[in-house]
């Protein structure tokens, strides 16, 4: 992990409220939101099947109190049998509600180092709605059988009521991992995720495994920019989430309905550009191998590896909501998924993950999806897709904020730094340390190079960062 760590002060400080306000972030809740979500949080779910006998666990970031998933994987035959409870946010939220209507509104959580914007009042999304290990939750209870060579063998998704035995963090799962001292519901999970990325790997997923560069609150009141790879339980609890929107996406295919999360086929013409951005870094390229084999074998954690996986971005573009009824859509396929895929799996954090639950309960149990779902479908793709523009700007203006401010003393200094984009007046360099990401004022860098670089400018005000190439 890279890090520099930087400190507030009254000359240069940060101003991530100014951010929000800059960029129309929701605020507060209205009134009768929370006067809503406060009655509702005492519903009662008599009609959920009794599922508090399976051993379920969350994993999640440190300090997390939004908690849309709880795991538990058993060992059958030569396969595994996925149990995956999420949050069942339609058994709170009424459509056409004061509720609803504001979820519609904000269409997803926003993250900031300082505190988080939520999608639904905190008695909900925190409390009532969230499986917390402190008593039975309603919850989207999806049974997906996996044979050994990661394929999915049945899928069954109903309404239960779940109780989550623990809430463990990633760090502390990785490690009971390592120990062989894992709770029993997780100690397949290493046997299982290399099967389901062995399987990716099989469909010619692309998956980009991108560092975390992100900024962080530290204990001692400073910040600090980090650029971090995902630890092995992390990217396995991923392909579970991945299993299980490719699951709902086969349901809705199947059913003629749904809202499918689409990214298009990756441009084969971007293909030697990017061998030749690998050969400048010293990735290897195997003859035969595809853009995804090559980024399974990096280290991200390494600054030239992150910077391949950052310019091999460029092959996962268009992604989309696409909602269809009767005839499947032309290109149905996730290139990052190499399959049919759909948000599911985080409805307590997105707008979209409820309606697409929905549509996968109705059709599993051979129901018609209810008219509010129907409804709302052709309206989801321009809501979600301002929302995630949305929440890209709020990333990106914190982390240029914070790397103007890391480099405020450095301006005038040399970093040791890679090409990640190029131009005809310009481009974009990535810095070995600190993990800042900016635009070099030099013509005709060389994609994939390893070039010095001199700060010329780092203005925390205007959120600039600007270097020029001196090697």
């Amino acid at each position: 992990m890279v890090a520099h760590r930087i400190r507030s002060s009254a000359a240069a400080p940060l101003g991530f409220d100014d951010i929000r306000r800059e960029l129309g972030i929701p605020g507060p809740f209205p009134p009768e939101v929370l006067a809503q979500a406060q009655q509702e949080a005492g519903r009662t779910f008599p009609d959920h099947v009794d599922a508090t006998d399976l051993e379920l666990v969350t994993i999640d970031p440190a300090g997390s109190k939004d908690l849309d998933q709880a795991v538990a994987i058993e060992t059958r035959g030569d396969g595994w049998r996925v149990s995956y409870a999420i949050a069942d946010v339609a058994s709170w939220v009424d459509s056409g509600s004061a509720l609803d209507l504001e979820a519609h509104r904000r269409t997803q959580t926003y993250y900031a180092p300082d505190r988080r914007v939520p999608l639904h009042p905190e008695v909900l999304g925190e409390g009532a709605a969230s499986l917390l290990p402190d008593g039975p939750r309603p919850a989207a209870l999806w049974t997906i059988d996996v044979d050994a060579s990661g394929t999915t063998t049945a899928i069954d998704v109903h309404r239960a009521m779940v109780r989550s035995r623990t809430q463990l963090t990633y760090q502390g799962v990785q490690e009971q991992l390592d120990a062989g001292t894992a709770p029993p519901v997780l100690q397949a999970f290493p046997a299982i995720g290399a099967a389901l990325l062995q399987a990716a790997r099989a469909r010619g997923a692309i998956e980009l495994g991108l560092p975390e560069q992100s900024v962080v609150a530290t204990p001692d009141g400073s910040w600090t920019v980090e650029l971090r790879a995902d630890l092995p339980i992390e990217q396995w609890n991923a392909q579970i989430s991945l299993l299980t929107g490719r699951a709902a996406a086969s349901l809705m295919l199947d059913a003629g309905i749904g809202v499918l999360r689409t990214v298009p086929k990756a441009d084969e013409a971007a293909f030697p550009r990017l061998r030749a951005a690998a050969r400048n870094l010293g990735i290897a390229w195997p003859d035969g191998a595809g853009p995804g084999d090559v980024l399974a074998s990096l280290d991200t954690s390494q600054p030239r590896h992150a910077a391949f996986a950052d310019l091999a971005a460029e092959l996962l573009r268009g992604a989309a909501y696409t909602p269809f009824s009767g005839a499947p859509p032309a290109d149905p396929g996730h290139a990052g998924v190499g399959a049919p895929y759909a948000h599911v799996t985080a409805p307590l954090r997105r707008l979209v993950d409820r309606f697409g639950t929905e549509i996968c309960l109705a059709v599993s149990h051979g129901r018609p999806v209810p008219g509010w779902v129907t409804d709302a479908l052709p309206q989801l793709p321009e809501q979600m897709a301002a929302g995630d523009s949305l929440s890209k700007k709020l990333d990106r203006a914190v982390i240029d904020a914070t790397e103007a401010f890391v480099l405020t003393d450095r301006v005038g200094k040399v970093f040791a730094a890679s090409v990640v984009e190029t131009g005809a007046s310009y481009g974009t360099v990535v810095l070995d340390e600190p993990p800042v990401r900016a635009r070099c004022d030099t013509s005709n860098l060389p994609l994939g190079a390893s070039v010095h670089v001199r700060c010329t400018l780092a203005d925390v005000a205007t959120r600039q960062v600007r270097f020029e190439r001196v090697s």
